[in-house]
């Protein structure tokens, strides 16, 4: 295991590793561990009681987090025509069809979301082993696959995350900076969580949530009592 630095020693010695906060204590404990240069995010580890090999246990979702997550997402449209222009008067950032996928198979990714019309499906689809591995491909569940692509713009610029439980049963996800404090990231976890509970499998038996921790982008893992959940949701 590779020796840890200085810093993340001291801020180590701040999170007691056997306790389990609540989410108001695990967040003021993060935002005092956190030491690095920059405006690290704050991402939220949720362990759920599914086995993800099924598909009638998997968790997969979308969320608009109240107060965002603190990154300007840069949105590409694949539109045509009216769509196109819906698309820029929302506010997306590149907005075109195949001159936009020309550019993609030349290697550009300059992009953090992508949108696309059901009408475009088919010449995106082509370039769909370049998207998908980046988590860039269109899609229907998540809202991104839509006619309604003002919406769908709008959302992602506000904060709209989308989210699935990894092969392990745990769904990883980013709640906001460091700068946001306390309040502004304890309500992203709420609303996440919210989401989350709502997506409960039907077959998914025992406890659903299993273990909940946090951690901001070089720091160590806090781990959350899942007994807080139903004070910070109700």
């Amino acid at each position: 295991m590779p020796k840890r630095g200085k810093k993340y020693r001291q801020a180590i010695s701040v999170v007691d590793r056997q306790k389990k906060y609540d989410f108001v204590e695990a967040v003021e404990s993060a935002i005092k561990a956190s030491y690095a240069k920059f405006d690290e995010t704050i991402d939220v580890a949720v362990r759920l009681g599914v086995d993800p090999r099924h598909a009638d246990q998997m968790v997969r979702g979308t969320v608009v987090l109240p107060n965002g997550i603190g990154k300007d997402v840069k949105v590409l449209v694949f539109a045509k025509g009216e769509k196109e222009a819906e698309a820029k008067e929302a506010g997306a950032d590149f907005v075109g069809n195949d001159d936009l996928i020309e550019k993609i198979k030349g290697g550009w990714f300059g992009f953090d979301k992508a949108v696309a019309t059901p009408d475009m499906m088919g010449s995106v689809g082509k370039i769909g082993r370049l998207l998908g591995p980046r988590g860039l491909m269109p899609n229907a569940k998540t809202g991104t696959v839509t006619f309604d692509v003002a919406k769908a713009v709008q959302e992602l610029k506000a904060g709209k995350i989308d989210f699935r439980v990894e092969k392990a049963g745990i769904v990883h996800a980013p709640m906001g900076k460091v700068s946001f404090g306390v309040e502004k990231i304890v309500q992203n976890i709420a609303a996440f969580l919210e989401t989350i509970i709502r997506l409960k499998p039907t077959s998914s038996k025992g406890t659903y949530l299993k273990g909940i921790a946090i951690s901001t982008t070089m720091g160590p893992g806090i781990k959350i009592d899942t007994a807080y959940v139903k004070d910070l949701i109700k």
